[in-house]
């Protein structure tokens, strides 16, 4: 009988060794299982490491769009980039919205270089529009007080001027396209696209842009052997000369094969505002 009571004892015990083992084996085997499912890791992961790391594999970007803008562009600006700027300030309270929007997503290090590009262009845009709504009825942008020079532009906690988002953030991207792209409310400008520059659309954009200026015969003259070309060419010389000369830059869009050695003149600028 008492071999019986000890046998009896003995099993639960053996029972719990094996429940023991079983537990402190369960995460070697669900890691490996993870690990097995994706190729891509090298180290195992927890669940708690899954959960935290999930936010971070989806930048801030995908969460912030420009479609604000691009309802303003659509309703206020033609396909030729006539600025109704009445309308803008009607629509004020939406435009501000937008600043709002870009005040408080400022580009950090998550985002793609192409989200960077679309966030700033429209920063530069939308803020130029703001500036002309804001001194409306005015018959240029240089009848304002240094309106590229004024740092009215609040976006986190710091404080732009137009000319410092164009010369200090926007030309050192190396994108010369960006002269197309930003508008100075004048009518030797590039047009004002009225649509918002993308993340996804921006290369494609800054590639129509580029080529409706260049062969805009309002803004360029341009035959094989002679061009009258606008003053940006001149004032901004040197972005357009990384690969080559400005005739090279002009003739990747010019409809108008140019001469390497065609006589250069520049157009007189035409600050009236573009409306």
């Amino acid at each position: 009988m008492k071999n019986v009571l000890l046998a009896l004892i003995a099993v639960p015990l053996l029972s719990c060794g094996n429940n023991k083992n079983t537990d402190s084996a369960s995460p070697t085997s669900k890691t490996e299982v993870m690990a097995d499912s994706s190729k891509t890791e090298t180290t195992s992961i927890s669940e708690t490491d899954t959960t935290t790391s999930s936010p971070s594999e989806t930048p801030a970007i995908k969460a912030f769009d420009h479609n604000q803008w691009n309802s303003l562009l659509q309703k206020h600006v033609s396909s030729k980039g006539i600025v109704d700027y009445k309308g803008f300030k009607k629509d004020k309270p939406a435009l501000q919205s937008y600043l709002d929007l870009l005040a408080a997503n400022v580009p950090d290090k998550t985002w793609s270089n192409n989200a960077v590009l679309a966030y700033w262009i429209n920063t530069y845009n939308a803020n130029t529009v703001k500036l002309i709504v804001d001194n409306y009825p005015v018959k240029s942008i240089k009848d304002i007080k240094n309106p590229w020079d004024t740092a009215f532009i609040k976006l986190g906690n710091k404080k732009y001027s137009l000319g410092g988002i164009e010369n200090d953030i926007l030309r050192k991207m190396n994108e010369p396209r960006i002269h197309f792209a930003i508008n100075c409310a004048s009518y030797s400008c590039p047009n004002l696209l009225n649509e918002a520059y993308s993340e996804k659309d921006i290369q494609n954009q800054l590639q129509a842009v580029a080529k409706s200026f260049i062969n805009d015969k309002t803004k360029n003259t341009i035959s094989a052997n002679n061009i009258e070309i606008s003053s940006i060419f001149d004032w901004y010389g040197a972005d357009f000369k990384t690969k080559g000369t400005v005739i090279d830059f002009l003739n990747k869009y010019s409809s108008v094969k140019i001469d390497a050695k065609a006589k250069i003149s520049f157009k007189e600028y035409n600050w009236n505002l573009n409306e």
